[in-house]
C-alpha cells in the first residue's frame, strides 16, 4: 500500500508562509532583496579571497568554503520560494522535493562542521601562534574541508532515505520547502523510529561541531585572559569575534527549531526557525565577516582601488 501511494505521488503542494496575496507580494519583494544580498555578499567574499593573496590563509579558505556552501544552501530553497509567492498553485515535483531536501540537509550539515573546523583554526591561531603555519598546513586544511563535505553528504543521504522510505498519505506540506519534519507529518505509518533517527542524526551534527567549538573557545578565553595588555586581549578576541557571532546565530536557530521538547514548538515556529537558518543566516554571514573583519575590509579597499585605477 505504501509503495503504491508513493508511486502515485508525482508532486507535493507547499502551503508556504501565507495565503494572502498582498502578504505574498510583500514577502516576494523582501526575500528577493535578501536573496540578492546573500548571493552578492558571498560571491564578493569568494572573489576577494581569490584576488587578494593576503587572504590565502586557512581562516579565509574556510570562510570561502563557507560562502560557497551558503550560496548552494540559498539556491536550494529561495528561488523556488520566490516563484511560489507569485504562483496560484505552489507545487513541486516529487523528485525535486527529494533533491531539495537532500541538498539543503547536506549544505546545512556542512555549515556546522565547517564552523567547528573554523573554531579549531582560531584555537591554533590564538593559543599556538608560533606554530600556526606548521599545524594548519595545506594538507590538514584540505582534509578538514573534505571531511566536512563528506560528513555533510553522508548525514543528508541517511536522513533523506529514512524520510522518504515511509508511505505517504497525502501530498500537502505545511512548509515553504521540503523539510524533514514537515515531510514526516505526511506519513501513513508510525514514524516514531524515523523521528528518533532524525533527532539522533541532528544531535550528532550539532553536538560534534559544538563540542569542538566549546573546547576551542574555552582554551581561547583562558589564553586571552593571560595576555597582559588590554590592547593585546582586544586584538586576540577580535580575530574570533566574527566567527563566534556566526556560531551563536547558527547553533542557536537550529537548537530552537530541532532540540526543543516534543510538542514544545508549533509548525509556525518551525517555519520561522527554518526561515532564519536557511535564508537569513547565509545573508548575515558575509555581512558579519566583512563588517567586523579588518582584513576583509582592507582587501575590499585594495580591490576597489585597483578597479578605479584600471577604469
Amino acid at each position: 500500500m505504501g509503495r503504491e501511494n508513493q508511486t502515485r505521488m508525482h508532486e507535493f503542494i507547499l502551503l508556504g508562509l501565507s495565503s494572502a496575496w498582498e502578504t505574498q507580494v510583500f514577502l516576494f519583494v523582501l526575500f528577493l532583496a535578501v536573496y540578492l544580498v546573500t548571493i552578492l555578499g558571498n560571491f564578493l567574499i569568494l572573489l576577494l579571497i581569490r584576488l587578494d593573496s593576503r587572504l590565502n590563509t586557512p581562516m579565509y579558505i574556510f570562510l570561502g568554503v563557507l560562502s560557497f556552501v551558503d550560496i548552494c544552501y540559498t539556491n536550494s530553497t529561495v528561488p523556488q520560494m520566490l516563484v511560489h509567492f507569485l504562483s496560484a498553485r505552489k507545487s513541486i515535483p516529487f523528485h525535486s522535493c527529494v533533491l531539495q531536501l537532500c541538498v539543503s540537509l547536506a549544505m546545512g550539515s556542512m555549515e556546522f562542521f565547517l564552523l567547528g573546523a573554523m573554531a579549531y583554526d582560531r584555537y591554533v591561531a590564538v593559543c599556538h601562534p608560533l606554530h600556526y603555519t606548521v599545524i594548519m598546513h595545506g594538507g590538514l586544511c584540505l582534509g578538514l574541508v573534505v571531511g566536512c563535505l563528506v560528513a555533510g553528504f553522508m548525514n543528508s543521504l541517511m536522513e533523506t532515505i529514512i524520510t522518504f522510505q515511509l508511505p505517504l498519505c497525502h501530498n500537502v506540506i505545511n512548509h515553504f520547502a521540503c523539510e524533514t519534519l514537515a515531510v514526516l507529518r505526511l506519513a501513513c505509518a508510525e514514524a516514531s523510529f524515523n523521528k528518533v533517527m532524525v533527532a539522533i542524526s541532528g544531535f550528532l551534527v550539532i553536538l560534534l561541531p559544538c563540542s569542538l567549538v566549546l573546547f576551542s573557545y574555552a582554551h581561547i578565553v583562558a589564553t586571552i585572559l593571560h595576555i597582559p595588555s588590554a590592547q593585546g586581549r582586544r586584538k586576540a578576541f577580535g580575530t574570533c569575534a566574527s566567527h563566534l557571532t556566526v556560531v551563536c546565530m547558527c547553533f542557536g536557530a537550529t537548537m530552537f527549531t530541532y532540540m526543543r521538547p516534543v510538542g514544545g514548538s508549533s509548525v509556525e515556529q518551525e517555519k520561522m526557525g527554518a526561515l532564519f537558518y536557511a535564508v537569513m543566516t547565509p545573508m548575515l554571514n558575509p555581512l558579519i565577516y566583512s563588517l567586523r573583519n579588518n582584513d576583509v575590509q582592507s582587501a575590499l579597499q585594495r580591490a576597489l582601488e585597483k578597479f578605479s585605477e584600471k577604469g
